[in-house]
């Protein structure tokens, strides 16, 4: 089908411009028809993503559906997927519409909500199939401001701070991977991405201002792009900002923001970092798996001492792309196939965490783990759900959140034993809080008055979980319906990165000359 990623990434902005064009009012039956409208954008946007699966050759490791036309200013309009971002476009047409059913509680300027989030799929989707510099970085920035505006405008009390933080956080990092790629263009006189692949950048030792730079413009390079990067995941200790962003945004935002938005930042070390400076991501490797491992331990323990629900999950958050950064920079096939399986199934279980809060919020209007106790008395089929997803985030067997934690211990346990053990202890961790968090919230006698009278998941609620419930099992027992599609690109990226490093010897060589 000829320009199928274009139409999957511009079918939600055409339904966004749709509404604001045509829907007037405000009253109940505006409402309705502005969340019918981006329901049904979003899921035919996912059906439409289904024809990829049929057209798909995971054996060709290049890349598929790709599109290449002049765009303005000289610029190439150039957009593809292989079988690193493939999982991440699915991912995120499959999301959408559940997020969407999600918010059919939302009263407060409807249609603007809507358009929002029907916009941000666009940017987000652009994202993961851009194939030219300029384009990724237009995706990749616009995609902070309907974020912006749906924690500022619908989020809680301290809104303003936590949109404000997360703007300046994510977009500062981003300013010095925009300087980047102007060297890059350079340097190299393209800003196609697949070409950029394929270029070599110096990686000659660089002395500046006394200060021996090991790999020269490539480190320089890396350091700019991880700048961008590492606060999108967010990684430790740029993770600040995330906490707040999740308490404050709507539940929607904060399934969206944990389930989507986060990967951006593991996507792009698997699609510049690695394949583009391989000298200056080994010469950083080191420090990065230590922060990688520092994360998932430190995370873990300040999620212990949390007290509102979802400040507790968002620690969780940055505890697993903790396993996400040391797959990726473990650079082998076992790494970097566990820390994109993680990242999928995180996107399944942390979104599903996420609207578990939601149910409760929408009852009780906190969240507070103190103001709760003995829910499974009232609400049986809530407590489930919970608990199933409690124990996938955890990493139980039979779950999807078992195959990328382990996956990726084996794959950084080959490169560095130290980093894994410390890591493998973030696994204890993750069970104390999140059970802690369960038995607090679902078990024991319920006395609260006020929890007296709740009612347990309504069809719409169980509907929305259905999904998450079945890709969680699916992945959890066939985990090859991922590293089956994603195994040979990964096993490319893999090959071409260790060939790219230079070894000992060579060094020697070279400092013999």
């Amino acid at each position: 089908m000829e320009n199928v990623l274009s139409i999957i990434t511009f079918i939600p902005a055409v339904a966004a411009a749709v509404l604001a064009l045509f829907l007037r009012g405000n009253d109940a039956a505006a409402q309705r028809n502005a969340k019918w409208v981006a329901l049904l954008a979003t899921t035919a946007t996912f059906l439409v993503s289904l024809v990829i699966l049929t057209g798909f050759d995971p054996a060709n490791t290049g890349m598929q559906f790709v599109e290449d036309r002049e765009w303005i200013l000289g610029l190439q309009y150039k957009m593809g997927i292989d079988g690193i971002s493939v999982l991440f476009v699915l991912l995120t047409t499959f999301l959408m519409p559940i997020t969407i059913a999600a918010c059919w509680g939302v009263e407060t300027r409807v249609k603007e909500y809507m358009i929002a989030f029907l916009l941000l799929e666009t940017l987000m989707l652009g994202v993961f199939c851009a194939l030219d510099l300029v384009l990724f970085y237009l995706f990749f920035e616009a995609g902070l401001i309907p974020m912006f505006l749906i924690i500022g405008i619908w989020g809680g009390k301290e809104r303003i701070y936590a949109a404000f933080k997360f703007f300046l956080y994510t977009f500062l990092g981003s300013v010095l991977m925009l300087v980047a790629m102007i060297a890059m263009y350079v340097d190299a006189g393209t800003t196609d991405m697949v070409a950029l692949m394929s270029h070599t950048f110096a990686s000659e030792t660089l002395s500046i201002g006394g200060l021996q730079i090991v790999g020269g413009l490539q480190t320089l390079l890396f350091l700019a792009f991880f700048a961008s990067f590492a606060v999108k995941m967010p990684m430790w200790p740029v993770h600040t900002w995330l906490p707040d962003a999740h308490v404050q945004a709507p539940t929607a935002g904060s399934v969206v923001l944990a389930a989507i938005m986060l990967k951006m930042g593991g996507y792009g070390f698997l699609r510049f970092s690695l394949p583009m400076f391989p000298v200056g991501a080994d010469v950083m490797t080191p420090l990065v798996l230590w922060m990688s491992a520092i994360a998932i331990v430190y995370t873990s323990l300040v999620a212990l001492a949390q007290q509102d629900m979802k400040k507790l999950i968002a620690y969780s958050s940055v505890a697993h792309m903790g396993y996400v950064t040391m797959g990726i920079f473990a650079a082998n096939q076992q790494g970097i196939d566990g820390a994109i399986f993680q990242m999928v199934s995180h996107g399944f279980i942390s979104g599903a965490l996420f609207l578990c809060v939601g149910v409760i919020y929408d009852r009780m209007h906190t969240r507070d783990i103190d103001a709760y106790g003995g829910l499974v008395i009232r609400m049986p089929a809530y407590a489930l759900i919970f608990m199933f997803f409690t124990m996938a985030n955890v990493g139980l067997p039979g779950t999807s959140g078992f195959i990328g934690e382990f996956l990726t211990l084996m794959g950084i346990f080959q490169v560095n034993t130290w980093v894994a053990a410390v890591a493998t202890s973030g696994v204890i961790f993750s069970a104390a809080y999140a059970l802690f968090l369960y038995r607090r919230v679902v078990f024991g006698d319920l006395v609260k008055e006020a929890l007296k009278s709740i009612t347990d998941m309504t069809s719409r609620e169980k509907a929305i979980f259905a999904p998450l419930v079945v890709m969680t099992l699916l992945l959890g027992v066939y985990p090859s319906l991922v590293t089956d599609m994603i195994g040979p690109s990964v096993g490319q990226l893999v090959t071409e990165y260790h060939a790219a490093i230079p070894t000992s010897s060579d060094v020697a060589e070279a400092a013999s000359h």
